[in-house]
């Protein structure tokens, strides 16, 4: 069956879209801080709505190339106004770039900052808009997809994920509720927002809160402190990685009322510390591009356990943790009940609860036995001097074996690693290739970026940096 737009009379957007087209505020109110305003937000919205061509039934298709939040914000209006199509790409490298090309051939790149574009990749800049238009009363069907966002690194493979309006608002309007985000607020991100975290709250949750949002994205400690301190940041939005960068002396509250957290497992003795040195609970979002939200937690109050959120209805099947919401992409497949199988092993904690037993894929085979991934890299990191560390199965060149191998951020030697390793594992799950490196190599999102950590597992030397993943 075919969709089509909804066409109403005197701007009366339907209720979904109240918080983006029908709300009354002051078009002078900042939304980056001594940046932008919501009005000139409008004002790109209506420009980028142009790009859309009135000489093609489908709708067309732009890749937008910028951390910018207030072009972001622009874009999400415009397409959610039956403008053009979305596309965030996972990074603005050449590779990134190119993969979004050959996947789903983008008519144009909208950027702020230099590309490097694929050739005869038609460019587009914010001063090239025509923004003296204004945005017509048509809105994308709530259920179509609007954007798409790309995941990559973290995977190896690069995936791309269509969002309708309906699974990117009603998570947003109801995490804004949830944690009582208002319009006094003022958030500080560490997250890149072409991602779905990052995009969701350091974009989409303070736009519809009338909230103001700091420009930029802060990734070194002193930075981080200094603009909590100076613009007295009330929302802090970061990442397990640059949690445990601000291990720091003079970590202070200033004026933060929550801390979120989001694209891996934080690890508890750095949420101590933080709750330590501010008397904030750290608030963690489990989720993922695909799903959307699924569940939050606390650490000082929940544990280990996660409570779903309230539109989430979830359950355990075969060990797996089954989810049906609202927030859920529409091309994931589900069962006859509407659940989709994640990939995270999971069990029951009361009524209520669940706790996150590790990934199914995992569980690998070693020589005929069955190997906990994620058991060998918690044994790794329990050993004293060693930072971090990552397990992976890689091919060994002999058929279809495999053998574990390890990322270690450590100081101590192979040797040393072996011999401790050893000590507390079956000799079949323990790595047969240990590459010490200073870091492991993260995304912009601060996930394990696994393109990079597989070549230098493959190669059995660090010849690639964390610097190269976060380009």
């Amino acid at each position: 069956m075919t969709k089509h737009p909804i066409i109403t009379k005197n701007n009366t957007a339907p209720e979904l879209y109240r918080d983006i087209f029908s709300r009354q505020f002051d078009p002078t109110r900042e939304f980056i801080l001594e940046r932008c305003t919501y009005k000139e937000v409008y004002r790109l919205a209506a420009g980028i709505r142009q790009l859309q061509s009135q000489r093609e039934e489908s709708r067309t298709l732009i890749c937008l190339c910028t951390d910018n939040k207030a072009l972001i914000a622009a874009a999400v209006i415009a397409s959610l106004a039956e403008g053009p199509h979305i596309v965030l790409p996972y990074a603005f490298s050449r590779q990134a770039v190119k993969e979004v090309f050959e996947i789903l051939s983008p008519s144009l790149i909208l950027t702020d900052q230099p590309v490097d574009c694929p050739p005869g990749a038609e460019v587009i800049t914010p001063p090239m808009l025509r923004c003296d238009h204004t945005i017509p009363d048509i809105f994308h069907d709530p259920d179509e997809p609007f954007l798409s966002l790309f995941t990559g690194g973290s995977t190896g493979k690069p995936k791309v994920w269509p969002k309708t309006p309906r699974n990117i608002l009603a998570e947003a309007r109801y995490l804004a509720a949830k944690f009582s985000i208002t319009a006094d607020d003022l958030f500080l991100s560490t997250a890149p927002p072409q991602h779905i975290y990052g995009l969701l709250f350091s974009v989409m949750i303070p736009f519809i809160s009338s909230s103001r949002v700091l420009d930029g994205i802060y990734s070194f400690p002193r930075e981080i402190l200094r603009a909590m301190q100076d613009h007295r940041a009330s929302i802090l939005v970061s990442v397990p990685l640059h949690y445990r960068v601000l291990k720091v002396d003079d970590l202070q509250r200033h004026n933060l009322k929550m801390a979120f957290s989001s694209a891996g497992a934080l690890d508890k003795e750095d949420a101590a510390y933080f709750y330590s040195k501010t008397g904030l609970d750290i608030i963690e979002i489990y989720g993922s591009t695909e799903t959307g939200g699924v569940a939050s937690r606390s650490r000082s109050t929940d544990g280990e356990s996660w409570r779903s959120l309230d539109p989430v209805v979830w359950k355990i099947q075969q060990g797996r943790l089954h989810v049906s919401s609202s927030f859920i992409s529409p091309t994931l497949p589900r069962n006859a009940a509407g659940f989709f199988a994640t990939a995270d092993l999971a069990d029951y904690e009361g009524d209520e609860r669940f706790i996150l037993r590790g990934r199914a894929d995992n569980i690998v085979k070693i020589g005929g036995k069955r190997v906990d991934l994620s058991a060998v890299q918690a044994k790794l990191k329990q050993i004293p001097g060693v930072r971090d560390a990552l397990v992976l199965s890689i091919p060994t060149g002999k058929g279809t074996q495999d053998k574990l191998a390890a990322l270690v951020a450590t100081d101590l030697d192979e040797l040393q690693l072996r011999r401790d390793i050893a000590l507390v594992s079956e000799s079949y799950a323990v790595p047969k290739r240990i590459v010490i490196v200073e870091e492991i190599p993260v995304t912009s999102s601060g996930k394990s970026d696994r393109t990079v950590i597989e070549r230098i597992l493959l190669s059995g030397r660090q010849n690639a940096d964390s610097s190269e993943s976060r380009q």
